[in-house]
């Protein structure tokens, strides 16, 4: 496996070079296919871990040890840098630092923590609360001071923009990158001048959140690029297209008592095989 120190440093390469996509995988098959598809780096979701893993809502009920073997499952199967949603660091400050340590001993490059309170509701619905900004203060410190490489990311989400308003998430921001944070991840901005005002804002490594059917705008990675932005997340794409996929399969298999329709639209054993590179974990006779 590929150890974390280096995905880390090959990711703050990425980030110098350009803005970096990161598509969001479901499982370790999925991971497998993002990196053969060209991307250079990927993302893991805490509400695809909730929902995919968990068969659960992302309302915080997912645990670290959880998140932790989820990871390693995906980077087992990879060489790609891999940025994780840890939610709000599974507790206080202490958490927040084992946190880091377990995720970046399983190969993960990055992480962001968010500002809300236990339990964490999905950054585009309403009836979100905060944390005191000291609090966050300390855990990100906590989870700064527990990095192994001093190129493993640490991404501060702040939830500010939909519950205080757009200065109080600046400002909180700031506040965030002087306890140690290396990057922002401004949740629910709503949108192109917001996110060019937040980047003017708040000059430093910076995430945007491509999630459908939320409060943001759907803007190219290349347009993310021209206004100052490092990071674009897909967090639950892949996820979302691969259930409407498995609903419409079930209806045809209830409906023509037959999957014999569907083939056409299926990944073949062999497509499946190459992607595992199935021959070449063979025994050589």
């Amino acid at each position: 496996m590929i150890p974390s120190a280096q995905r880390s440093s090959q990711l703050r390469k990425l980030i110098d070079q350009g803005v970096v996509m990161l598509p969001g995988a479901f499982n370790a098959l999925s991971a497998r296919m993002i990196e053969r598809e060209g991307f250079a780096a990927m993302y893991l979701s805490g509400a695809v871990l909730a929902n995919s893993v968990g068969g659960l809502p992302d309302v915080g009920l997912m645990t670290l040890s959880e998140s932790r073997d989820h990871a390693a499952h995906v980077a087992r199967s990879t060489t790609l840098p891999i940025i994780m949603d840890a939610d709000t660091g599974y507790g206080g400050p202490d958490n927040a630092a084992r946190t880091v340590r377990e995720l970046e001993a399983v190969g993960v490059s990055g992480i962001h923590l968010e500002d809300q309170e236990f339990p964490k509701r999905c950054g585009h619905l309403e009836g979100k609360t905060l944390v005191p900004e000291h609090e966050f203060c300390e855990k990100i410190a906590a989870a700064a001071a527990a990095k192994t490489s001093p190129d493993f990311l640490l991404i501060a989400r702040t939830d500010a923009r939909g519950v205080t308003g757009y200065d109080d998430a600046v400002r909180r921001a700031h506040l965030y990158l002087k306890a140690g944070a290396d990057g922002i991840f401004p949740e629910a901005l709503q949108s192109r001048d917001e996110f060019a005002r937040f980047a003017r804002d708040v000059d430093t490594i910076l995430l945007a959140n491509m999630t459908e059917f939320g409060k943001t705008p759907l803007l190219t990675a290349d347009e993310f690029g021209e206004i100052g932005y490092n990071l674009v997340i897909y967090p639950v794409t892949l996820q979302r297209i691969a259930l409407k996929a498995v609903e419409d399969a079930l209806r045809v298999l209830q409906a023509e008592r037959s999957q014999e329709s569907l083939i056409p639209r299926m990944q073949t054993r062999q497509e499946l095989y190459d992607l595992l590179k199935y021959e070449a974990s063979l025994p050589k006779r």
